[in-house]
């Protein structure tokens, strides 16, 4: 292999392992924000949950669940 030859062999291998680790930080990133909404998710749901046991709760105070 020439100077040239390894030169171009050289910087497609660096091409390739800079693409390599693109995909990965891209993968690493949707990852994150997957984990986010579901968390976020669970959070909205328990907060519901909350809020309708504090609401139902108040209506067995002023008798208005019977």
């Amino acid at each position: 292999m020439n100077q040239s030859q390894d030169a171009s062999f050289q910087a497609g291998q660096a091409k390739g392992q800079a693409q390599e680790k693109a995909g990965q930080m891209v993968d690493q990133a949707s990852n994150a924000a997957q984990s986010a909404k579901e968390s976020s998710q669970e959070a909205g749901q328990q907060m519901q949950a909350k809020a309708e046991a504090a609401a139902d709760a108040v209506k067995d105070k002023v008798g208005a669940n019977n």
